[in-house]
């Protein structure tokens, strides 16, 4: 394994985050036209974190809430029946034009009919997380972490949460909790903050251990140069994430585990799912696209990162992290919520054989 974990933590992961609810036409409809919906809670690091949580793993979030909001309590009931612990302030709503959890619109689509997401954040109260309402110093330094994730969508959300995000690198960094960053660049986050974004992505991943994202991704967010022209394909796909990630290491040398998914949608059910990590100098684990049914898609890149960051919590040899970080993406695509639910290590491995036999 390229790197140790700290040892007697109070958690094996921690996640910082903006949570909001998902509200879903039922039966697959979209919806301009349906008047039934499913309402979940969800957020991209909790999908994350979910899949260390089922499996038995310490997990805690920091985020925000609004004060008596009944958005704020299905959220909080929602979170302890995933068994993980949170904190963060209440925040006040003020007038109905205050502060409240985001809305996150979508439908599931069906064959041909791609899923239409509509993203409702205004007045979002994620928005005003503050280092300054948080113990980093007993989190990090009496609680402790074995792995801190940050995700691009928290960093960029505005200027107090790029501040957080930094501040909590820096503090996972003092104590030697190791830290995996999901770069997840979203071009209407960044608007009018590129040099700023820049610089702050910038430093979170000169002190990551582990660094998530599509040839996209490092470009637009590191500056790091794009591969090169030419070629269609999964074999240049991985061809050209293979090029970028030796540019990648030379400018974040601190990092040693690179990953990213791989994805050709055949239609809304079924798609070509596969993925690619590097540990270490040379260890290349290459998943080549295989099929998966999909029932609803949303979550799955998620789910991929939690198995992976679930296999190296365990200790597992590194080929195992992205096969497990692959079965509970697919798992994951598999749910109506956002994140998978395991029940078992067993569920996650059979998937990644390709026994779907009834278990009784």
């Amino acid at each position: 394994m390229s790197f140790e974990l700290k040892k007697d933590c109070n958690y094996s992961l921690l996640v910082p985050t903006s949570m909001g609810v998902r509200i879903t036409p039922i039966n697959g409809q979209p919806v301009h036209s349906s008047d039934t919906f499913k309402m979940q809670a969800t957020s991209a690091e909790t999908n994350v974190a979910s899949i260390s949580s089922y499996l038995g793993l310490p997990v805690k979030v920091l985020t925000t809430f609004v004060k008596g909001s009944p958005i704020a309590q299905f959220i909080k009931s929602n979170l302890k029946s995933r068994h993980m612990d949170y904190e963060g302030p209440e925040v006040a709503q003020d007038d109905p034009w205050g502060y409240r959890h985001q809305f996150n619109i979508a439908d599931s689509g069906y064959g041909s009919r791609g899923p239409r997401v509509h993203n409702d954040r205004a007045g979002e109260v994620g928005r005003t997380l503050n280092v300054k309402d948080f113990d980093l110093e007993r989190i990090f330094g009496e609680e402790g972490v074995q792995i801190v994730h940050l995700s691009g969508l928290i960093a960029a959300l505005s200027p107090e949460t790029s501040t957080f995000c930094l501040e909590i690198a820096r503090a996972a960094k003092k104590h030697g909790t190791r830290i995996s960053f999901d770069l997840n660049y979203r071009a209407s986050f960044w608007k009018g903050r590129d040099q700023e974004l820049r610089d702050n992505f910038t430093e979170i991943a000169s002190v990551s251990d582990i660094l998530i994202g599509n040839e996209e991704d490092f470009q637009l967010c590191l500056g790091i140069k794009g591969p090169e022209a030419g070629g269609k394909g999964i074999e240049a796909e991985i061809d050209g994430f293979k090029g970028m990630i030796g540019r990648v290491k030379e400018a974040f040398p601190n990092a040693s585990v690179f990953a990213t998914t791989l994805r050709e949608v055949v239609s809304v059910n079924e798609h070509l799912w596969g993925a690619i990590m590097l540990e270490g100098e040379n260890n290349w684990q290459v998943i080549q696209p295989r099929t998966i049914n999909v029932l609803d898609r949303i979550g799955g890149g998620d789910g991929f990162v939690g198995g992976l960051l679930y296999g190296i919590l365990k200790g597992w040899d590194a080929e195992k992290w992205p096969q497990f970080g692959w079965a509970t993406g697919a798992m994951a695509t598999t749910f109506l919520t956002d994140y998978a639910q395991p029940a078992d290590e067993d569920m996650v491995w059979s998937i990644w054989e390709g026994n779907a036999r009834v278990k009784r």
